[in-house]
Protein backbone atom coordinates (compact mmCIF):
# COMPACT_ATOMS: atom_id res chain seq x y z
CA UNK A 1 0.00 0.00 0.00
CA UNK A 2 1.41 3.35 -0.97
CA UNK A 3 1.54 6.26 1.39
CA UNK A 4 -1.05 8.13 -0.69
CA UNK A 5 -3.52 5.24 -0.47
CA UNK A 6 -2.87 4.89 3.27
CA UNK A 7 -3.45 8.63 3.75
CA UNK A 8 -6.72 8.43 1.79
CA UNK A 9 -7.89 5.45 3.87
CA UNK A 10 -6.94 7.26 7.08
CA UNK A 11 -8.78 10.40 5.91
CA UNK A 12 -11.92 8.36 5.17
CA UNK A 13 -11.70 6.73 8.61
CA UNK A 14 -11.44 10.11 10.31
CA UNK A 15 -14.35 11.41 8.21
CA UNK A 16 -16.56 8.46 9.18
CA UNK A 17 -15.78 9.04 12.86
CA UNK A 18 -16.86 12.67 12.47
CA UNK A 19 -20.05 11.58 10.70
CA UNK A 20 -20.82 9.09 13.47
CA UNK A 21 -20.27 11.74 16.16
CA UNK A 22 -22.48 14.17 14.25
CA UNK A 23 -25.26 11.57 13.95
CA UNK A 24 -24.94 10.79 17.67
CA UNK A 25 -25.18 14.49 18.56
CA UNK A 26 -28.22 14.95 16.29
CA UNK A 27 -29.89 11.94 17.91
CA UNK A 28 -29.23 13.31 21.41
CA UNK A 29 -30.67 16.71 20.45
CA UNK A 30 -33.80 15.08 19.02
CA UNK A 31 -34.21 12.97 22.17
CA UNK A 32 -33.82 16.04 24.38
CA UNK A 33 -36.50 17.91 22.43
CA UNK A 34 -38.89 14.95 22.70
CA UNK A 35 -38.10 14.54 26.41
CA UNK A 36 -38.77 18.22 27.08
CA UNK A 37 -42.10 18.05 25.28
CA UNK A 38 -43.11 14.87 27.10
CA UNK A 39 -42.16 16.30 30.49
CA UNK A 40 -44.20 19.46 29.85
CA UNK A 41 -47.18 17.36 28.75
CA UNK A 42 -46.86 15.26 31.90
CA UNK A 43 -46.88 18.36 34.10
CA UNK A 44 -49.82 19.83 32.15
CA UNK A 45 -51.81 16.63 32.72
CA UNK A 46 -51.03 16.71 36.43
CA UNK A 47 -51.91 20.41 36.77
CA UNK A 48 -55.10 19.85 34.74
CA UNK A 49 -56.19 17.15 37.20
CA UNK A 50 -55.58 19.57 40.08
CA UNK A 51 -57.53 22.34 38.33
CA UNK A 52 -60.42 19.97 37.59
CA UNK A 53 -60.70 19.16 41.30
CA UNK A 54 -60.40 22.81 42.18
CA UNK A 55 -63.43 23.71 40.05
CA UNK A 56 -65.55 20.67 40.94
CA UNK A 57 -67.88 22.38 43.40
CA UNK A 58 -67.85 25.80 41.77
CA UNK A 59 -71.37 26.56 40.57
CA UNK A 60 -73.18 29.70 39.63
CA UNK A 61 -73.31 32.12 36.80
CA UNK A 62 -69.70 33.19 36.51
CA UNK A 63 -68.20 33.81 33.08
CA UNK A 64 -69.96 30.76 31.60
CA UNK A 65 -73.54 31.73 32.39
CA UNK A 66 -74.39 28.51 34.26
CA UNK A 67 -76.19 25.45 32.94
CA UNK A 68 -75.04 22.01 31.81
CA UNK A 69 -72.60 23.31 29.23
CA UNK A 70 -70.48 24.84 31.97
CA UNK A 71 -68.81 21.50 32.64
CA UNK A 72 -67.73 21.12 29.02
CA UNK A 73 -66.39 24.63 28.66
CA UNK A 74 -64.78 24.57 32.09
CA UNK A 75 -62.88 21.38 31.22
CA UNK A 76 -61.56 23.00 28.03
CA UNK A 77 -60.60 26.12 29.96
CA UNK A 78 -58.77 24.22 32.70
CA UNK A 79 -56.94 22.20 30.05
CA UNK A 80 -55.66 25.40 28.45
CA UNK A 81 -54.80 26.87 31.85
CA UNK A 82 -52.80 23.75 32.68
CA UNK A 83 -50.89 23.76 29.38
CA UNK A 84 -50.05 27.43 29.74
CA UNK A 85 -49.08 26.96 33.37
CA UNK A 86 -46.76 24.02 32.57
CA UNK A 87 -45.17 25.75 29.58
CA UNK A 88 -44.29 28.79 31.68
CA UNK A 89 -42.55 26.91 34.48
CA UNK A 90 -45.51 25.46 36.35
CA UNK A 91 -44.77 23.65 39.56
CA UNK A 92 -41.30 22.48 38.55
CA UNK A 93 -42.40 18.91 37.91
CA UNK A 94 -41.45 19.05 34.22
CA UNK A 95 -37.80 19.84 34.95
CA UNK A 96 -37.49 16.87 37.30
CA UNK A 97 -39.21 14.54 34.84
CA UNK A 98 -36.95 15.85 32.05
CA UNK A 99 -33.82 15.22 34.14
CA UNK A 100 -34.97 11.68 34.94
CA UNK A 101 -35.74 10.93 31.29
CA UNK A 102 -32.24 12.03 30.31
CA UNK A 103 -30.70 10.06 33.16
CA UNK A 104 -32.62 6.89 32.24
CA UNK A 105 -31.35 7.10 28.64
CA UNK A 106 -27.79 7.97 29.62
CA UNK A 107 -27.93 11.36 27.89
CA UNK A 108 -26.07 14.22 29.52
CA UNK A 109 -27.93 17.44 30.14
Amino acid sequence: MTSTAAAATFSQSIGSIGDAENAKAQSALKFKANAKSASEQFEATFVNAMFQHMFTDVDGEGPFGGGNSVKVWRSLLTDQYAKSFAKNGGLGIASHVYDQLLKQQGVKA
